[in-house]
């Protein structure tokens, strides 16, 4: 089930890292700045009320999935810090929706629709413009676009970009983000709006 779910957010442009007991749930959020934890309760190793209670206050928003839809369960979970409760089983598309609307919520508040000079980009509809016509972008040259248009002209790494974007697995000496920026700068055309600074990573220039 972890690794359905893993693959359909994944292809909804989402960065997913996946941990099969609460032990290395524990692990992987101490080194990982998460926007959106999907937290089982019935984890092996830590129960998943243990990690829950250990990462309620911090930066990562939790939803919670439960094998049981009560009122008492939902509270039970919900007074344990649980920002959001999800009974199974439960439709993809509900899940997607809430861990959207949690991620908005562990970031500063973003206008549906993102601009940038000529360029807009709607994160909830996965989709592009600039310029008023359409551009046909990858889920990883949309995500990257998206971490560089909320970012507001800072500069970003390519290790940000890597974790952000790609997974845990993904390679750190890869040059992934260096072909995916080529073809971005390419389909977004001209005049270029992303700047390489050199040494330290990417900024989007138009205004």
């Amino acid at each position: 089930m972890a690794e359905s779910i893993a693959r359909s957010l994944r292809r909804e442009g989402m960065a997913v890292d996946v941990a099969y007991d609460g032990n290395t749930a524990l692990a992987m959020a101490a080194v990982n700045r998460y926007d959106v934890v999907i937290l089982d309760r019935d984890l092996p190793g830590v129960h998943g009320d243990e990690v829950c209670g250990q990462l309620a206050g911090g930066w990562p928003r939790i939803l919670m999935l439960t094998a049981s839809g009560t009122l008492e369960a939902r509270v039970d979970g919900l007074s344990l810090g649980a920002d959001d409760y999800l009974a199974k089983p439960f439709a993809l598309a509900e899940l997607i929706a809430r861990i959207r609307a949690l991620g908005r919520r562990a970031t500063r508040a973003l206008p549906p629709r993102l601009t940038a000079g000529d360029l807009t980009l709607d994160p909830n509809r996965r989709s592009a413009e600039r310029g008023g016509k359409p551009l046909s972008l990858t889920n990883k040259e949309l995500a990257v676009l998206e971490v560089l248009m909320t970012a507001s002209g800072r500069v970003v790494s390519a290790e940000e970009l890597l974790e952000r974007v790609w997974d845990a697995h993904a390679d750190p000496f890869t040059n992934t983000v260096r072909v995916t920026l080529a073809n971005l700068r390419r389909k977004l055309g001209e005049p270029p709006v992303i700047t390489t600074i050199i040494g330290a990573g990417y900024r989007l220039t138009a205004s």
